[in-house]
């Protein structure tokens, strides 16, 4: 993510799946002097939108550690739905870290 000359975050699309299942999962992470300026709201639906219209994709996941507030509203400012809880889902810092999932899927796509 940039602004002006400025990198000021990233943005990724990863794990994507072809075939019956047709989704992927966002990650993102922003510097925290462009924080709650709505930059990141509006990357995640720039790539959800290329998802769904450019790749076909079905479905969109985005895991949140529980305490990252910021990361749950620009889930649901951009439209993402509340799936759940992942016990121990990813290993980061030297242990396995809780995550909680919100999903979007592509309206187009029945």
């Amino acid at each position: 993510m940039w602004h002006q000359r400025n990198l000021i975050g990233q943005i990724s699309l990863g794990g994507v799946i072809l075939g019956a299942m047709r989704g992927g999962h966002i990650g993102y992470w922003i510097d925290k002097n462009y924080s709650n300026r709505g930059f990141t709201t509006q990357a995640v639906t720039a790539l959800t939108e290329y998802s769904f219209s450019a790749l076909n994709l079905h479905r969109i996941e985005i895991n949140i550690r529980p305490e990252n507030a910021a990361s749950r509203r620009v889930a649901e400012k951009a439209g993402y739905i509340f799936e759940g809880e992942r016990p121990r889902y990813l290993h980061i810092a030297g242990n396995w870290r809780d995550h909680v999932v919100f999903v979007k899927e592509n309206p187009a796509i029945k």
